[in-house]
């Protein structure tokens, strides 16, 4: 019985995971992959895996902070992440987004993926993984620009809200909307009310998205014409608004209506950023400079969240 338990809870360097570890290194060649993934999801002897490892792109990635800190006991290159994230598809595609946001991932490339993809056995599947659509507009220092005018933390609980809208609409029903984020006074400046501003009158602490409260009250704006604007500390300065900018010079993709459109007009004549939500498929575009700079398909299990 102990045995049996230390095997479900420990990477044995078998004959197979040996013969498996070639072939990823193998199919990394043939793919000219830039990284070979390894998804930790239970303790190994790191020591003697090292001395398999060798190839540079061989990069550990863990939700376990215990493995990962015992695998850099051994010199091997690590990647931590969301503690939140639970299934495979969670964490292979947690690791893509954060590899891409740190730089070692470049847009575009393509990965192998080592896991354990049925049964109890700890890594019995080989995946090449290719950064799609979603991902190619990213890398870290575009995404630290955008930190640089909106604070990440911002930036990130409207991204959230976003996604939770476009995979799950509102009442059953799919609903598109648009956030503005950053540089709210000539936001306000350059739009005009569409109505009735359901949050007109409220204390700024009962309108910041930073309270969970705010933000299921905002999923139930979302459904009203107009876009929400939002200051760059996070607070809703106004809902339902207008926005009378400009679309020239403004080029985006065909089939993309109204609402992006005046998406990447306000993001290039303000330095605010853009968060569209389309009606269509969910789909969330982070606008910037009157570009797309990131597109996030929304997961059927859940939102993509950014560490």
């Amino acid at each position: 019985m102990v045995e049996k338990q230390e095997a479900s809870t420990t990477i044995r360097l078998t004959d197979r995971v040996k013969s498996l570890l070639a072939q990823a290194v193998r199919m990394a060649d043939e793919c000219k992959a830039s990284k070979i993934l390894l998804l930790a999801e239970q303790h190994a002897d790191w020591s003697r895996f090292k001395s398999l490892l060798s190839d540079e792109r061989f990069l550990l990635v863990s939700n376990s902070t215990e493995i990962l800190d015992h695998a850099e006991e051994h010199d091997l290159a690590t990647l931590t992440l969301d503690p939140t994230a639970q299934t495979t598809h969670e964490l292979l595609a947690q690791a893509l987004l954060d590899a891409v946001a740190d730089d070692i991932l470049k847009p575009g490339s393509s990965v192998v993926a080592m896991y354990s993809g049925f049964g109890d056995e700890p890594l019995n599947t080989l995946s090449v993984l290719s950064l799609g659509e979603h991902l190619n507009m990213l890398s870290g220092r575009e995404l630290r620009q955008l930190e640089s005018s909106v604070p990440l933390d911002t930036l990130k609980v409207v991204v959230d809200i976003a996604l939770e809208i476009g995979k799950e609409g509102r009442e059953g029903k799919a609903i598109g909307t648009l956030f503005v984020v950053g540089d709210s006074r000539k936001v306000l400046a350059t739009s005009r009310p569409a109505g009735y501003d359901p949050v007109k009158g409220y204390n700024r602490s009962d309108r910041s998205l930073f309270d969970s409260r705010s933000r299921e009250g905002i999923k139930e704006i979302a459904q009203l014409d107009g876009a929400i604007i939002i200051s760059a500390d996070g607070t809703v300065e106004a809902t339902c608004r207008i926005l009378d900018c400009s679309v020239a010079n403004v080029h985006l993709s065909k089939g993309l209506g109204a609402r992006h459109w005046a998406a990447a007009a306000v993001s290039r004549a303000t330095n605010a950023i853009a968060v569209a939500v389309s009606e269509t498929n969910g789909t969330v575009r982070i606008m910037q400079n009157g570009e797309v700079v990131l597109r996030i398909e929304p997961s059927k299990r859940r939102p993509i969240v950014w560490k």
